[in-house]
């Protein structure tokens, strides 16, 4: 059954999109045809890379792994691989060829680097120094465990020999916490940190949307059980875990003797209660992707994602993990925010999930940007998809769980930390900041400059080139988005870089020259980015 209602609030951490003349079907595994159809695709995909050697960058001791393959309903087949060289990850190195119905080659989408080689992959610091300097980095992490692993590191596009490490623990709140520290493998000097979780903290007052409908499963002992049976996802109680161990299996699955959950209040002392927000609003998510984009789940493998709620203790957060495949929610801090369980948060983080099983976007400098932005843009479309009474549709992020929002779409500054505007030192903030400049292009692509309401809300969005923009409506910026996402941009893609691969997709989708090319050619160019 699909929920009524819904909730929200923040954050973190496709293939197939509905056009004109072009419909994205993505290719699922199952039918034996199918199976071909995808097989071929590769196979001709790999051929063009080595054909093609010259413009992939692409010689001896490197490897191509595949990720996804998207056929389109003109038989135009796109397909992403990573790259590796003697065996290592190349961060980086990911590629798109993009080829036609016969599979002859069309382009390319390249992350930044070009040829990954380096002169040796034997490391001068040992991965002891590698890890003890890890954990050095990442001093918010309390009973911390640090893993290297040796990559070709080239996401500057001059690749080096380097440990990636992670780092995994517990947050100051008893959440599991994690960083990545990359240094270089020659001098040990460190290259870049940055989170493992994609998360972000928050504080909210999040209400509860009214009575829902919520798809269930009876057990064998004639209880109820939070598992739906239609999209996969089950609904467990963490018991306020503070480890940095939760797996899919932690903690307990949420059970009920009568089928009727919770009791709609604030601070409910009844654990059900937030149960009932985050596997109904999962349930939104999942049809959002499903029904817009023919995307079957977070990886589009049809399994649903495990959803934990009472994580930690007074964690005023939620947070996607891709090492559980599983969304994590906190009760609030105990005082003024209540569970962070509503439909922005839950469409927010599972799209963390959809980022990082296609484009991959790094969660650092401008790209980190554009992967926050991602989750807020479809967070929101999943509350506009929801269309709820209660919570009402709009362009203000956790306005229903920090009043009167977190983030805003129309005037990204407001919140006193975000940019509004491309510049060169956008990359440098911190990626919930930085993330206002696609967010401002989302909002003016879709509704246009100046002042107006909409749904009750009053917005006033400028530009800044002093340009009068006119909207196309979300529905079909969000299909260019997504197409955008998952067809044409990479790991290291930057804000010039997503607007030729919004500009690609709006090409595919609606044509050249379209009013809908012209709208979000005209919204990128009223946040800076040309």
């Amino acid at each position: 059954m699909s929920p009524s209602s819904s909730r929200r609030r923040q954050l973190a951490a496709g293939a197939a999109l509905v056009a004109a003349a072009l419909v994205t079907v993505t290719v699922p595994a199952g039918t034996a045809s199918a199976v071909s159809t995808r097989d071929a695709a590769i196979a001709r995909a790999q051929a063009n890379v080595a054909r093609h050697a010259a413009d992939f960058g692409f010689g001896a001791d490197q490897g191509l792994v595949v990720k996804d393959v998207i056929i389109d309903a003109d038989g135009s087949q796109h397909v992403r691989f990573d790259r590796t060289f003697r065996g290592l990850p190349v961060v980086g190195g990911d590629l798109v060829v993009h080829q036609d119905a016969k599979g002859r080659f069309k382009t390319s989408s390249k992350a930044a680097a070009h040829d990954p080689a380096v002169k040796s992959t034997v490391p001068v610091v040992a991965a002891q120094q590698s890890a003890g300097h890890a954990l050095q980095a990442a001093p918010q992490i309390s009973a911390a465990t640090s893993t290297p692993e040796l990559v070709v590191w080239a996401a500057d596009g001059t690749p080096r020999l380097a440990w990636r490490t992670t780092v995994t623990g517990t947050g100051p709140h008893g959440q599991p916490a994690g960083q990545v520290v990359v240094t270089d493998a020659a001098t040990g000097a460190q290259i870049e940190s940055y989170s493992a979780d994609e998360q972000a903290t928050g504080t909210g007052h999040s209400e509860y949307t009214g009575d829902i409908s919520i798809a269930t499963t009876q057990q064998a002992d004639g209880s109820y059980a939070l598992i739906d049976p239609v999209r996969g996802h089950r609904t467990r109680d963490a018991h306020n875990l503070s480890s940095s161990s939760v797996k899919a299996t932690s903690g307990t699955l949420v059970t009920d003797a009568d089928n009727v959950w919770g009791d709609g209040r604030k601070f409910s002392t009844d654990r059900t209660t937030a149960a009932v927000d985050a596997h109904a609003n999962t349930a939104w998510t999942y049809d959002y992707y499903k029904n817009t984009f023919g995307r079957n789940g977070i990886k589009n493998d049809g399994k649903g994602a495990t959803v934990f709620v009472h994580v930690g203790t007074n964690w005023d957060n939620a947070q996607w993990s891709d090492a559980c495949f599983c969304m994590m929610t906190g009760d609030g801090n105990g005082t003024t925010d209540p569970e962070q369980v509503d439909l922005d948060t839950m469409g927010h983080e599972m799209t963390h999930g959809v980022t990082s099983a296609t484009a991959n976007l790094r969660y650092s400098g401008e790209s980190g940007g554009l992967n926050e932005s991602t989750s807020d843009i479809f967070g929101t479309m999943v509350e506009w998809y929801a269309n709820n009474a209660v919570d009402t549709p709009d362009y203000l992020f956790s306005d229903q769980s920090t009043p009167p929002w977190l983030r805003r779409f129309d005037k990204p500054s407001l919140d006193g930390a975000s940019a509004d505007c491309w510049s060169k030192t956008v990359g440098r903030l911190d990626v919930h900041n930085s993330s206002g400049v696609g967010n401002h292009w989302f909002y003016l692509a879709s509704e246009g400059s100046g002042s107006k309401t909409i749904n009750g809300y009053a917005y006033n969005s400028p530009t800044c080139n002093g340009s009068t923009v006119s909207g196309i409506g979300n529905q079909k910026v969000a299909k260019i988005w997504y197409r955008a996402l998952t067809v044409y941009m990479t790991s290291t893609t930057t804000y010039k870089g997503a607007r030729t691969a919004s500009l690609s997709a709006a090409t595919d989708l609606y044509g050249a020259g379209s009013a809908e090319y012209n709208a979000v050619a005209a919204a990128w160019s009223a946040v800076s980015v040309s």
